[in-house]
């Protein structure tokens, strides 16, 4: 699997590039910021970007959603319960402002993911894990010994639930019930913040113990 994590706008977003070494087909996950950086470290890699997923719907995930969309014609994904929060008005009420004016929304999603969808990226297959807490439709994605698990979990801390659509004992739910059930040596790689193992945090994240 080609990884590469790229570190995007104001708010230190990971955005990810994932791709098949043998058909160099990848996907983008969370084009928060700098679309045109992120296209062209996926071309770099030699990849052919053909679906575009944000794990939720808050701006600092997919404020460059749009752009990247443009540059490479790849159909975007999100979760259904996430759509209401990518309408223009949610999506400029809520953080337009601090990234930087007067913002798109993005456009229409080509998919709508639901819990237990299978995406396939070439010969790498990934499962949908709905992850809700920090928002309704949040995800999380598992495939290849690893999850990108979005605004859900992070290196010893977990994501915000004081947003609309965020609850605290949902998201300790969807940690409990859907990461921490996988092995531990599955590696997180999380929307904020350095890479995890499922078994770091169950020993010792201070949300979970």
């Amino acid at each position: 699997m080609i990884l590469k994590e790229l570190v995007v706008g104001p708010f230190a977003s990971n955005c990810f590039i994932v791709g098949s070494e043998a058909t160099k087909e990848g996907m983008i996950i969370d084009p928060g910021a700098n679309a045109e950086s992120i296209v062209n470290t996926a071309r770099g890699l030699g990849l052919s970007i053909v679906l575009i997923v944000a794990t939720h719907s808050h701006i600092d995930h997919v404020g460059a959603l749009g752009k990247v969309k443009e540059l490479t014609g790849a159909d975007y994904a999100v979760h259904e319960a996430d759509v209401e929060g990518m309408s223009p008005s949610m999506f400029g009420r809520v953080f337009g402002v601090v990234m930087g004016g007067s913002m798109k929304s993005p456009p229409q999603p080509d998919r709508l993911l639901h819990d237990s969808d299978i995406i396939h990226v070439g010969d790498l297959s990934f499962t949908v894990l709905h992850t809700p807490g920090h928002t309704a439709g949040g995800i999380s994605l598992l495939g290849d010994g690893v999850i990108f698990s979005g605004d859900t979990l992070f290196n010893f801390g977990i994501g915000r639930t004081d947003l609309s659509g965020g609850d605290y004992v949902t998201l300790i739910n969807s940690i409990m019930t859907k990461i921490m059930e996988l092995p531990d040596d599955t590696i997180v790689y999380p929307g904020h913040g350095p890479s995890t193992t499922v078994g770091a945090e169950r020993h010792r994240n201070p949300f979970l113990i």
